[in-house]
């Protein structure tokens, strides 16, 4: 029988040996239980009380000797449940009390969190970050600087990032550099005119958040993603101004 479930029940280990011995030899005196689980007498006394509280083990008087005895097998379902539940609170307790305070505690510093990731992996979770952050806001849109050179590097690793998108309900307006780009649902776009090549670059702003993807040497893509409530702002604040004048 696994330990590791007695553990999860708050049983150590020599607890669940007792328990194990006494549902074998029913109710039984601290000397045989000590004789039959290979625990001295002292140490078996104190964790025999420790299951006494937990209501694992009872006991009884018998002449002048006490006998102690398992309680059924369900007993241990009881204590996982009681253990849920006490879990369960705890968790509601650290959302909606600890939590807050311990945020509302922290110096109020305007840092920036900067992240660095790379390959195709790399570039996976920062779409699927832009899909997280995005649709757990009110308004669910967020906005992107794009050239044509990124595009078949920047959904290669995720192919229905755009299926995955509309399916969200998420609106994105894209500004692209060059020309390129085709319409999607749930998707506005416009164009910055330029003169020859330009380089691959993509940028999208989802306040609190920036992401940045390029391309190294041998179209190698990477991504910085900053988290910064100030230059996602000031970001958004360009976008839009740009947005409106073209």
């Amino acid at each position: 029988m696994s330990d590791f479930v007695f553990e999860q029940l708050g049983l150590t280990s020599r607890e669940t040996k007792l328990y194990q011995t006494l549902l074998k030899l029913g109710p039984t005196s601290i000397r045989d239980i000590a004789s039959h689980s290979g625990i001295n007498r002292g140490s078996a006394y104190e964790s025999l009380k420790e299951l006494q509280a937990k209501g694992v083990v009872s006991y009884f008087p018998k002449g002048k000797r006490r006998f102690f005895m398992a309680e059924s097998p369900e007993i241990l379902l009881n204590l996982a449940q009681e253990r849920k539940q006490r879990l369960e609170k705890t968790i509601e307790t650290l959302k909606h009390t600890v939590i807050p305070d311990l945020i509302q505690s922290q110096p109020k510093l305007h840092h920036t969190d900067v992240r660095y990731y790379e390959g195709d992996d790399g570039i996976e979770w920062v779409l699927r970050d832009i899909l997280n952050v995005v649709s757990q806001q009110d308004h669910k849109e967020y906005c992107v600087f794009s050239s044509k050179p990124i595009r078949p590097y920047l959904y290669r690793p995720f192919p229905t990032y755009t299926k995955q998108r509309v399916k969200l309900g998420i609106n994105v307006k894209v500004i692209a550099l060059g020309d390129g780009g085709e319409d999607a649902e749930l998707s506005q776009r416009k164009w910055i005119k330029t003169e020859g090549a330009v380089d691959a670059s993509y940028i999208a702003i989802y306040p609190p958040k920036c992401a940045i993807i390029s391309l190294a040497r041998e179209n190698f893509p990477s991504a910085v993603v900053l988290e910064s409530n100030d230059i996602a702002k000031a970001q958004q604040i360009i976008f839009d101004t740009l947005w409106r004048l073209l």
